[in-house]
């Protein structure tokens, strides 16, 4: 008995050894198969779209718009990558498009189902193409047509369970909400305006015709791009941080102004590395943007930095003041520490924060009331939540967004320089960010928001990844339990040092 049960049990593992190898193989073969056959061309529009898929870990529809870059959408949940490419755009069909102002209006009605004819002849070539190849991956390792049989089974589940569920989870409003990687210069036009994304189109065909007229209209201008939709009812501000003193800086933050068409540039400090006299010729610049520059002091940036900036004639330099600029009522306060002063006798983090709570105590009574704050590090600017909607802030080289339950959104900037010459002091450089706002400029509440990260020679290539603000009109409220932060009551916040010279 015990020799029969070691048989049966040596016959049963031979056996789940064989299904697991036929059903690898059958993976292995139906990737395979996918690589040389998931791939359709269908007209969409006045365009021919080369339409693929793929395995991925990542559930993605990714836009390909050469040679300017690419699109990302999260639009599932399956481990399937889709991609779409024009191969060809029909000139005569674009011309026309163009030149009738409804022509757009009209493709929307009929743009969803050629979508959805192009991906139905994907997903049944990409299914045969899945089989053939998993069947010709088994017949090549067992020679047995059973198991060949067996393989393009398990590929066809497979594929047909990752499609299931990528219908299943499909979130079309995703297109509102996508990731641009690709030449800096053709950013905006490719991603397309945030106001469109703000209105929230309420049919998918519409999102798409409106991509397909973006992309199209590239293809028929490679001479001379459009220009970026300017709304009269939206106000376009660039968030900045951080330069720390880096010549490159100027050049983004210049063709971000001009891509983009901003109306006014906000800057949440360390502009200077050491705030000496010798550097408050990078100041100089600010002029040359012709547009308001809304600044605050920074840890590393010095009283003689704050006049330098203040000199400029298109500076608002916000230090516990409010003004109105553009439209928006900022209120804004330096950092009340200057560390490249070691002898100064700065501030720990929670008299920084103490600080902040005194200030923010400020916007309770202000008349208009305030839109923005602006303060350098998040530390100071925390007991500020339930006193503004929006508070800007950088110091830590690193972005992050955070949105409070008291209705306050935290939207904390990187380094537009670089982190200067510390950001050389790692492995890999720290990349260069900055952020395109996009304000009502009726409520003034932030509407959406473009995180730009740039790199690559000449900081020409850039990811842009778009946020949509899902409750612009919400309720702020301040806090159950005010912020604790400790200090005397009363105190003032102290100002830097002066630095006539290089502090060392």
């Amino acid at each position: 008995m015990r020799a029969l049960a070691a048989r049966v049990a040596q016959l049963r593992h031979g056996l789940v050894w064989r299904v697991t190898v036929v059903i690898i193989a059958g993976v292995l073969g139906g990737w395979l198969g996918l690589a040389l056959g998931g791939q359709v061309v269908t007209p969409i529009g006045p365009a021919d779209v080369d339409l693929s898929v793929s395995p991925s870990l990542r559930g993605e529809t990714v836009v390909n718009v050469a040679p300017l870059g690419n699109l990302a959408f999260d639009t599932h949940a399956a481990p399937l990558r889709f991609e779409a490419k024009i191969s060809e755009i029909r000139l005569a069909a674009a011309e026309e498009m163009f030149q009738n102002p409804e022509a757009i209006n009209r493709m929307a009605s009929s743009i969803g189902a050629e979508v959805q004819r192009g991906v139905i002849q994907l997903f049944v070539q990409a299914a045969v193409a899945a089989v053939l190849g998993a069947a010709l991956v088994a017949l090549a390792l067992f020679r047995d047509w059973r198991r060949a049989a067996g393989s393009a089974l398990s590929a066809l589940l497979v594929f047909a369970t990752a499609g299931g569920v990528a219908a299943a989870t499909f979130n079309p409003s995703s297109v509102s909400e996508p990731r641009y990687t690709g030449l800096l210069a053709g950013a905006p036009q490719v991603v397309g305006s945030a106001e469109g994304a703000i209105m929230r189109f309420s049919e998918y065909q519409e999102q798409l015709a409106g991509l397909v007229g973006n992309v199209s209209r590239l293809y028929e201008v490679t001479s001379a791009l459009p220009v970026y939709e300017d709304e009269e009812s939206t106000i376009r501000a660039l968030h900045v941080s951080d330069l720390h003193l880096n010549p490159a800086a100027w050049d983004v933050i210049g063709s971000l102004k001009d891509q983009f068409q901003v109306d006014l540039i906000i800057d949440s400090g360390d502009f200077t590395e050491r705030g000496s006299t010798a550097e408050d010729a990078y100041a100089d610049e600010i002029a040359d943007l012709d547009i308001p520059y809304v600044w605050v002091r920074g840890s590393h940036d010095s009283m003689g930095t704050q006049r330098a900036v203040e000199a400029q004639p298109n500076a608002v330099v916000l230090d516990d003041d409010f003004e109105e600029v553009a439209g928006i009522n900022f209120y804004g306060a330096g950092d009340p520490r200057f560390t490249p002063d070691q002898a100064a006798d700065n501030p720990d983090s929670d008299e920084v924060a103490a600080i902040g709570a005194r200030q923010a105590t400020a916007l309770r009574d202000a008349d208009p009331p305030v839109d923005v704050a602006v303060l350098h590090d998040p530390v100071q600017a925390r007991a500020f939540t339930g006193e503004v909607p929006l508070v800007l802030a950088g110091h830590g080289h690193r972005r992050w967004s955070e949105l409070e339950e008291t209705g306050t959104r935290y939207l904390v900037q990187g380094s537009t320089g670089g982190a200067g010459l510390q950001g050389l002091d790692t492995d890999e450089p720290t990349p260069y960010e900055a952020s395109v706002l996009y304000f009502d400029a009726e409520t003034k509440r932030l509407q959406a928001w473009d995180n730009v990260t740039l790199g690559g020679a000449g900081l020409t290539s850039a990811q842009i990844e778009r946020q949509i603000e899902e409750d612009p009109e919400r309720e702020i409220t301040p806090p159950e339990t005010p912020p604790v932060t400790p200090g005397t009551p009363g105190e003032s916040p102290p100002t830097p040092t002066e630095t006539p010279g290089d502090p060392g």
